[in-house]
């Protein structure tokens, strides 16, 4: 059996000191491929923030292990969905994607080679080679999600976190996406937030509904 990554005791979290999940508990695991439903409004998108440190666990606990063994936390992967981008800052879709490897840069460190042949072979995997300079807010919203889907993954995060990441995609790439997640799956364990029927349906090995009205 693999080994469990994340274990979510009595989780209690929302905004304000109003609790929007109650009392949820469950288990994430290497390799993991969990889907997360509900209605809107009913938690989705307030437990991935919690489970990234974004919200504050009201009650109960949240738990990381590494090969067994306990650790303060996880390298994660996330990508939000597209309504909360601003797409006036001045970024251009291969520095956004080299962001994702900015957290295993030293201080004041520079990206190396390495880092660069990283980003094209994840621009290349999103459809997006030629596109390396263009600002992300000349980018369709489909393009921009794709951008934001490779900043997620160029690190080979153990955890990924995708909230609606079929949203504003092309349905030409959307069709794409299970060979993405599953090449991804290879090395990460996936959380997803998907409201529709899906190309990826087949890849998930656990599902989760939230309603905050239960």
């Amino acid at each position: 059996m693999p080994n469990k990554i994340v274990e979510v005791q009595h989780l209690s979290s929302g905004y304000d000191r109003k609790a929007v999940i109650k009392n949820l508990s469950f288990d994430v695991f290497e390799n993991d491929f969990l889907n997360i439903a509900g209605p809107n409004g009913g938690g989705k998108t307030t437990l991935l923030k919690t489970l990234l440190g974004l919200l504050p666990v009201m009650e109960g606990k949240i738990r990381f292990f590494r090969q067994g063994k306990e650790v303060p936390a996880l390298k994660t992967g996330y990508l939000p969905q597209i309504s909360l981008i601003d797409r006036k800052f001045p970024i251009s879709v291969r520095e956004v994607v080299l962001f994702g490897l900015a957290s295993e840069k030293k201080r004041c460190g520079f990206f190396s080679g390495k880092d660069d042949e990283k980003a094209d072979e994840t621009i290349a995997l999103m459809g997006l080679k030629g596109l390396e300079k263009r600002p992300i807010g000349e980018l369709s919203g489909g393009q921009l999600q794709r951008t934001l889907l490779a900043r997620a993954v160029v690190s080979s995060p153990e955890l990924l976190v995708f909230d609606e990441p079929d949203s504003y995609m092309d349905k030409s790439f959307r069709s794409q996406l299970a060979g993405i997640f599953r090449e991804i799956n290879r090395h990460s364990a996936i959380i997803i937030v998907s409201h529709q029927e899906n190309d990826f349906s087949a890849l998930i090995r656990h599902s989760l509904y939230i309603d905050r009205e239960c």
